[in-house]
């Protein structure tokens, strides 16, 4: 499992502790060590994937496996798309030759709603919707591109069988340090979440949103009856501009979304926040997802709503909530100051 200690990779592993005879090796860039690594039969490979020196390690980790999960992918520093591309692309064609040599039989490869093609309307697309990206997002592009790897190779018809999901935003009360602390400014402290008068967004604002356990579970499932093609993954509803007010005891004030994406472009500029504009035209214009294939295909059903992941993970925000892996470390604003610093900030370096 690549991304083994980031957001959907700690809850898989919650979900494979339930499993019997199941053995994992995480393959990631920084290791867990002490009480980081009490994940239960695991073991931990170090690897940056955006490197071609990953290969050999890669190698080791993947041989004899009955399936790889590819999860690992970069949202900072966002000052360095290069960086991100070579992760994300780069990293996903690593993944991708390492498998096809090793001879393994199952590839679960996780991309994203932000893969597909600018919504028209608010009705739900399923999976035959075109994936040629949102305009303007560096990382829909990036998603892009590693799915047109998966073409190339599935238009082969060799092993691996390739199984794709494509998730809504994914988030947990464990990742809310994690996603403070990479889309937050730095000397923003968690308490000031609970003194937003009122929030600037775009009443049209209207994302798809899915809970980590729920993602795991489709991959669990996927690694039991291996299916080939993609399949959306969301909760229930959407998450709407009014509901991320309403979550942080805000007023909702209607700022179009060109407004905000300049307002975002000039601030990450500026280096006042990390999310650069990007983000921005992902939230105007992904599309809403149709899970039917999940639930027909797989049985699969979410557990929690859109709305009340956003709700977990706003409180997780508010209550300093994070994991025990180096990503989902406890967000503090003395330790991002020091990281600051002497590192520079989020969106410029790689984490230590």
């Amino acid at each position: 499992m690549t991304g083994a200690s980031g957001n959907v990779g700690t809850a898989l592993l919650r979900r494979l502790d339930e499993e019997r005879d199941v053995e994992v090796v995480g393959v990631v860039r920084r290791p867990p060590s002490g009480e980081q690594a009490s994940y239960r039969g695991v073991r931990w490979v170090a690897a940056d994937l955006s490197d071609r020196s990953c290969l050999p390690a890669l190698a080791d980790s993947v041989t004899g496996a009955d399936a790889v999960v590819h999860l690992a992918w970069g949202f900072q520093p966002s000052h360095d798309l290069a960086y991100l591309t070579r992760l994300g692309v780069g990293g996903t064609a690593h993944v991708l030759e390492t498998v096809r040599d090793a001879g393994v039989p199952h590839l679960v490869h996780v991309s994203s709603v932000g893969a597909y093609a600018p919504r028209i309307s608010t009705v739900p697309i399923d999976e035959t919707w075109p994936t040629t990206g949102i305009p303007g997002s560096g990382y829909s592009s990036d998603k892009v591109a590693a799915e047109r790897l998966l073409d190339q190779h599935v238009e082969q018809d060799v092993a691996p069988v390739v199984s794709r999901l494509r998730p809504g935003l994914v988030g947990q009360r464990r990742a809310a340090a994690e996603l403070l602390r990479y889309g937050a400014p730095a000397l923003l402290p968690r308490a000031a979440l609970g003194l937003v008068p009122v929030l600037p967004l775009d009443r049209g604002l209207a994302v798809p949103v899915v809970h980590a356990d729920d993602v795991a579970d489709a991959v669990v499932r996927l690694l039991r009856t291996p299916r080939a093609g993609a399949f959306n993954l969301a909760g229930d509803g959407e998450v709407t501009g009014q509901d991320v007010a309403d979550a942080l005891g805000a007023r909702l004030v209607h700022v179009p979304f060109a407004v905000l994406r300049r307002a975002a472009d000039l601030s990450w500029r500026a280096r006042l926040q990390p999310l650069d504009a990007g983000w921005v035209a992902l939230g105007e214009r992904v599309p809403l997802l149709d899970c039917a294939r999940a639930r027909d295909v797989l049985g699969w059903r979410p557990t929690r709503t859109a709305v009340q992941v956003l709700e977990e993970v706003i409180t997780g925000m508010r209550e300093g909530a994070a994991g025990t892996s180096p990503p989902l470390r406890a967000r503090s604003v003395p330790r991002e100051v020091v990281q600051m610093l002497r590192h520079g900030p989020v969106s410029h370096r790689r984490e230590p």
